[in-house]
């Protein structure tokens, strides 16, 4: 087996692997599926660590992960893909930062994994052993690498920066009821 072929082999585990993850991942906010909570279980969740509205929250993380998921095991549409998994997964690492980084005590360890393993594939392309190469590379332009993940990093940071300011706020009126209470 040759180098480039042996490229292509791990491109399409990678793939493979990763986004099957992520897809399934999505399936659980989504739908419910493998033991999630569907959009109205995670909606609740999503309002409760700051992501508000928290339906629209969960259907737009479901979508960027099985969505992109799903492509990205396909290998097609690879920058879009990489890109939009990684703004999710970005999302997700945000919600577990303050437990550290290791998933054994609810850290951002595996967010972080996945993101990264996103992100890597959108900028390293999908190989020889996809769509996005049988198509001729149609939705895999080099121009389309740092635009999708310019465009992901922006929403991203709307997003993230939102629910942190919300969560800020929430923070402060407790700390102030706290006060409050005890005759502060």
């Amino acid at each position: 087996m040759t180098c480039d072929e042996r490229r292509d082999v791990g491109l399409l585990l990678l793939r493979l692997g990763t986004g099957g993850a992520l897809a399934a991942h999505g399936a659980q906010k989504l739908f419910g599926w493998f033991g999630g909570y569907g959009l109205t279980g995670t909606g609740q969740f999503m309002e409760s660590v700051g992501y508000s509205p928290g339906r629209a929250s969960a259907a737009a993380a479901g979508l960027a992960e099985m969505g992109g998921g799903t492509l990205l095991a396909l290998g097609l549409a690879t920058p879009a893909a990489g890109a939009a998994a990684a703004g999710a997964m970005a999302g997700a690492a945000a919600v577990h930062l303050p437990n550290g980084f290791f998933a054994q005590s609810g850290g951002f360890e595996h967010p972080a994994a996945l993101g990264l393993a996103a992100a890597c594939l959108a900028v390293t392309g999908p190989g020889r052993l996809s769509l996005d190469h049988a198509l001729g590379h149609s939705l895999d332009r080099a121009w389309m690498v740092p635009a999708a993940l310019a465009a992901t990093a922006a929403v991203t940071a709307v997003v993230v920066g939102s629910r942190n300011r919300r969560m800020r706020a929430a923070q402060a009126a407790e700390q102030g009821e706290q006060g409050t209470l005890f005759g502060k």
